[in-house]
């Protein structure tokens, strides 16, 4: 096991308690959790259960509940030992601590759902797609693949992702070709039905269509987006995409 190493008491009172710094970084992170007589994962449940019975529910709890995740502890486990535990310590501890269990092992979730959908493509995922997520009904990702000649770019959408309804003008040539490169989603243009895609599959946008392209509820889904050179080129941002219209899609 990696040897556990802890500075956050010489951090925060280095100055103000050496004294107590001292016995946080050396001696309970230092010696007692390094003490291989327990092991890791089944030390950093003892902790979550001990916080979890004096009632702790600040940040300190929420760490050792990453610590235990990072560890090997399954939602299974962390969950079947929160309920045992809530009989003992008390339901509202229980309750208190599964609204923070369930953030943790959420992102744990995403975060291998997403490595996954990943191993799917030649593609990057890229960073989150902050900049338009205004015009997103949930998260995006975007990377970047090419600025030369023609812009194009590696659009990711979470499960049951969209972008709003939007329209690419130009005064000549213009819009958009989508190439689908992994997972599952739709394309639909206003007055038409959606049109599942997949990997491989390639939709051309006209400037001028009222458009929207987004994942499926059940998959991770990313498309090549690709800018047809045009003139005087814009985007023009409209309304979200209906909860109603989008749950009728299968």
């Amino acid at each position: 096991m990696k040897k556990i190493t802890q500075d956050a008491g010489r951090k925060a009172l280095g100055e103000f308690a050496p004294d107590f710094a001292h016995f946080n970084d050396d001696i309970l992170f230092g010696e007692n959790w390094n003490n291989g007589d327990i092991d890791h994962k089944t030390r950093c449940l003892i902790t979550v259960v001990a916080l979890m019975a004096s009632g702790i529910t600040d940040s300190s709890l929420r760490y050792h509940l990453e610590n235990a995740r990072r560890a090997g502890v399954t939602k299974k486990e962390i969950a079947a030992t929160i309920t045992h535990v809530g009989f003992y310590a008390g339901w509202p501890k229980a309750w208190a601590v599964f609204n923070m269990a369930k953030e943790v092992w959420a992102e744990e979730t995403v975060g291998t759902q997403m490595q996954a959908h990943a191993n799917e493509m030649v593609f990057p995922i890229g960073a989150p797609n902050d900049g338009f997520k205004q015009y997103f009904s949930g998260r995006s990702y975007l990377a970047p693949i090419s600025k030369e000649q023609v812009g194009i770019f590696n659009v990711t959408f979470e499960p049951a992702c969209r972008n709003n309804w939007h329209i690419h003008h130009a005064t000549k040539g213009g819009g958009q070709i989508l190439i689908a490169v992994a997972g599952r989603g739709y394309y639909q243009e206003w007055g038409k039905e959606a049109v599942e895609l997949k990997a491989g599959d390639v939709v051309n946008i006209p400037a001028g269509v009222k458009h929207w392209h987004g994942a499926a509820k059940d998959s991770w889904f990313s498309h090549l987006a690709l800018e047809v050179p045009g003139e005087n080129p814009s985007n023009e941002w409209l309304e979200p995409v209906s909860e109603e219209e989008y749950n009728k899609l299968p």
